[in-house]
């Protein structure tokens, strides 16, 4: 009896069935490429807002009650420990609010 050939991948190949976001949520990296993804364009959004209103680093972290460092920190998208209530705060000192919902 001869034994069934299994179709194995190659170390390396791409499987183009699959979309990106499938491919990362099977290597179980989805959420943190997700929340990677929304730090950064919530960081971005905060640079653009200061930029807007001249704002300086020390300016934009003195409107938020916190230190020139802390403010680095939000701005920085590899930087994952900023909460929400930081997250509030640096979007009411630029005059926006910062939403939060569920899809």
């Amino acid at each position: 009896m001869k034994k069934a050939k299994r179709s194995k991948k190659k170390k390396g190949s791409i499987d183009f069935s699959e979309t990106f976001d499938e491919f990362l949520a099977k290597e179980g990296l989805l959420a943190e490429a997700e929340d990677t993804a929304i730090k950064e364009i919530i960081a971005d959004q905060i640079k653009v807002a200061m930029s807007e209103q001249q704002l300086s680093k020390s300016e934009m972290a003195a409107r938020m009650k916190t230190s020139r460092r802390q403010l680095d920190r939000l701005l920085d998208p590899s930087n994952g420990s900023v909460t929400l209530a930081t997250l509030r705060r640096a979007a009411t000192a630029v005059g926006r609010t910062l939403r939060v919902e569920l899809d």
